[in-house]
């Protein structure tokens, strides 16, 4: 929120009253986290008019580096500060030490003062004493080196002696010191040292030092290091600043904590609950790799939770997707889940929350709600009687009242800077059968209100989501705090968005309903389930996922290309290869007699050893073959190795083959035949390679299968930018081919199988596929652009 300028000033002259100068004054301002943590360390501190500039850089200090988990402690230390008890910034240091063990547990006062060195007092002539030591213990370095000498090692020796020391002093008695010793600095001493010539890095094999890959980083090893262990979880989550002045410190007791950790024995417990409301997408394909990853490198367990609080939106279709799409992926649940299951306790607490004075019943309507919200303006019924909306809120569920009549709203702060305080709604009236709970209920819970009550009762150690639920920590960590529950470790995410494709649930629903698409599987969308229909594995997206890594940087979208590098990756591991022609131009090869047919072999897989026979599969070759239309060109060319009249190539595990001959159609120009000439000997060696497929036996067409191809859904790299979205979607995002050839030996593909066709690219078998006809989807092609780059 940025501040207007009369606050700023107010600001500035409360800051410039420490004895800051002007510049860091500024700076603070632009940092609102900071600013805030400073202004209310003046006010603890009882500063307001103003101290010694001394003081006020501790203050500063304090405001910056003060340890979150022992909010409840900076008083006392403001204290001391102010007091002169603490007075240098090696005191202030050693008491975020101090703190930052303690947390928020009681201690000792003596414990504190001996560990800040409060009351010590180190006399200038034993730092004297101290320096000269040192030096004399590093003469011959200190000669050697001149006021090259690295001089914060010398006061390290200092302060390791005399902690308490003031290194002020410390510093003035070194620098004379070192002038004593060395006199006055010379041209020699501001010269940078010459590096000694390094010999050049040995080649070994034809690879330089430089194509060694740099060494990955922790997180790159693991990514789910940078998350605490559920023993820490007693340090502040967030700090919620009320309009009033008042701050809320959010963080668990250590009675709270303890119980936590006897229930889940020190374990993490995460949960991934996606709303039943849609197919899964690959954002989703991230979150579960976040939630049930955690839980599964740290020996935890992860929740399948549904988050079924909304019945109209959601269907028993999209309950069994999420959870056979969940185990797709490579994950298991640790137990499946419903908040639905908790509607019970969830009423529970809410009537404790209008017990507590926290929650109120109201009769706006939705547009009334937004206008009070946006005007900051309370509701004319917040501050009806406790005993008025318990009895509302008990008519609400038994029925007595209308739907969009009546909800039930939590008491927050509405003249907060946070819109995710104003009063969010709790509780709304459904008259709408719920697929999981049935017609039980006629109120249902809110996210904002169910959320965070769930992931305390599940015992939940890292709620986390993406960055788009960062501002609703305050709403998340106020209602846990004031129904005195356990508080999880919360953290954010960005959302994973990819070129070329839209995510939002809205927006799939719209193309679904309206037959833009062939559903929520169609292989062109990156729901999860379209993207398996297309052939791309669960291995390769988890590879992709994790190759992004568990990011904060928002508003990034990721290249498709990425994604694509990686699904080429695992298929060209997976995938046996062989042979399809997508649009047959008719070879005749005169020099073999008709009907001969011989069975060659062909590689499944280019590292294929001569003595495995599963490696090999079976191609017929006969004189009549198939190979693509764009194979043949009726005029060569120096940089073309197709096949040209007069012109040879090589049929791919078959023979070299030479145009003798062309057969144009009536316009004289559409090719409808060629006639070639084999070389049963290979003498030929052409540069051309091409793939094809022949006449199993006279005149008997080749296995005749249908492929799809399909491209980007929309043409456009971000269609949310667009004006209208839709018009960014690409018309030629699918091409049916129903009669391409392919070798016999597919004949038993069957749905699911994924193969290499040789050189177009990665192909799987589609769930349209008949005992009649095959049908495939390409995956990808082999073209990879993303990989040339860089991972």
């Amino acid at each position: 929120m940025v501040k207007d300028d009369d606050d700023s000033e107010k600001t500035l002259e409360l800051f410039l009253k420490l004895g800051l100068d002007e510049r860091t004054v500024r700076n603070t301002i632009a940092n609102n986290k900071v600013t805030a943590n400073l202004t209310a360390v003046i006010h603890e501190a009882e500063v307001t008019e103003g101290c010694d500039r001394l003081i006020g850089n501790l203050l500063y200090t304090v405001a910056t580096k003060y340890p979150a988990n022992a909010l409840v402690h900076r008083p006392t230390l403001l204290n001391y500060v102010v007091t002169s008890k603490i007075k240098t910034p090696a005191q202030l240091e050693a008491a975020f030490s101090f703190f930052t063990t303690v947390g928020s547990d009681n201690f000792k006062l003596n414990e504190f003062e001996e560990a800040c060195g409060v009351g010590i007092e180190v006399p200038v002539e034993e730092i004297e004493s101290t320096v000269n030591e040192i030096f004399e213990e590093n003469k011959a370095m200190i000669l050697e080196r001149r006021y090259r000498t690295n001089v914060g090692e010398l006061l390290g020796g200092v302060r390791k002696r005399h902690p308490w020391a003031d290194s002020k002093i410390a510093k003035q008695l070194v620098d004379t010191k070192m002038f004593e010793l060395l006199g006055e600095r010379t041209a020699a001493d501001d010269e940078k040292p010459t590096k000694k010539k390094e010999k050049p890095a040995k080649v070994e094999d034809k690879v330089t030092a430089n194509d060694a890959p740099p060494q990955p980083s922790e997180e790159e090893l693991n990514p789910f290091s940078i998350f605490p262990s559920p023993a820490d979880n007693i340090k502040v989550h967030t700090e919620v600043f009320f309009s009033n002045g008042s701050v809320l410190r959010c963080c668990n007791t250590r009675e709270m904590l303890e119980r936590h950790l006897k229930v889940t024995e020190g374990k993490v417990f995460t949960r991934f609950p996606p709303e039943p409301n849609g197919y899964l997408h690959i954002g989703h394909a991230k979150a579960m790799f976040i939630d049930f990853g955690l839980a599964k490198e740290r020996g935890g367990c992860c929740y399948l939770r549904y988050d079924d609080t909304n019945p109209e939106a959601e269907k028993q279709e999209y309950i069994d997707h999420i959870k056979e799409i969940v185990e797709w992926m490579g994950w298991k649940p640790f137990k499946i889940t419903y908040t639905s299951d908790y509607f019970q306790e969830l009423y529970e607490l809410a009537v404790e929350l209008i017990r507590r004075g926290h929650a109120y019943v109201d009769h706006q309507t939705p547009d009334e709600i937004k206008e009070y919200r946006e005007k900051k303006m309370n509701s004319p019924w917040r501050d009806r009687p406790i005993e008025e909306s318990l009895k509302l809120f008990d008519d609400m569920k038994r029925g007595l009242i209308k739907e969009g009549e009546a909800t039930l709203r939590m008491k927050q702060d509405m003249q907060s800077d946070n819109y995710n305080m104003y009063d969010l709604i709790a509780y709304r009236i459904k008259f709408t059968p719920h697929p999981h709970a049935g017609d039980k209920w006629c109120i249902y819970p809110s996210y904002d209100y169910s959320h965070c009550i769930v992931d305390s009762l599940e015992n939940i150690t890292h709620s986390l989501c993406t960055l788009e639920f960062e501002t609703r920590r305050a709403s998340y960590y106020w209602l846990l705090h004031e129904l005195d529950l356990y508080q999880p470790y919360v953290w954010e995410y960005s959302r994973l968005n990819v070129t070329n494709t839209v995510m939002s649930k809205r927006k799939l629903n719209f193309l679904v309903t309206n037959k833009y698409i062939d559903g929520w599987d169609d292989p062109r969308l990156m729901t999860l389930a379209g993207l398996r229909r297309r052939g791309v594995t669960a291995a390769s997206i988890n590879a992709f996922v994790r190759g992004i890594g568990i990011t904060r940087s928002d508003g990034c979208i990721i290249h498709v290309d990425r994604l694509e590098y990686h699904i080429r990756e695992e298929l060209n591991k997976t995938a046996p290869r062989t042979m399809v022609v997508l649009h047959p131009l008719k070879v005749v090869i005169t020099n073999l007699e008709s009907g001969s047919v011989m069975n060659l072999d062909a590689k499944r897989w280019p590292d294929a050893q001569t003595d495995d026979a599963t490696a090999f599969y079976k191609v017929p070759f006969s004189n009549v073959v198939y190979i693509e239309h764009s194979d043949f060109r009726m005029k060569d060319s120096k940089d073309y190795y197709g096949l040209a009249l007069g012109k040879s190539a090589l049929l791919r595990y078959a023979f070299p083959i030479k145009c003798t001959d062309v057969i144009l159609a009536d316009d004289n120009e559409t090719v409808l035949e060629i006639r070639a000439e084999y070389d049963p000997f290979k003498k030929a060696k052409p540069k051309g390679v091409l793939h094809w497929v022949a006449e199993a036996s006279p005149g008997v067409n080749p296995l005749k299968v249908e492929v799809r191809l399909f491209e980007k859904l929309f043409i456009s790299e971000n269609p949310s930018e667009l004006e209208d979205w839709r018009k960014g979607l690409n018309p030629e995002s699918k091409v049916v081919i129903p009669a391409a050839y392919a070798v016999s030996s597919l004949r038993d593909a069957v749905v699911g199988d994924q193969f290499q066709f040789e050189r177009l690219g990665y192909f799987t078998v589609d769930k349209d596929s008949t005992p009649e006809k095959l049908v495939f989807n390409r995956t990808v092609t082999l073209k990879d652009s993303y990989g040339k780059g860089g991972k």
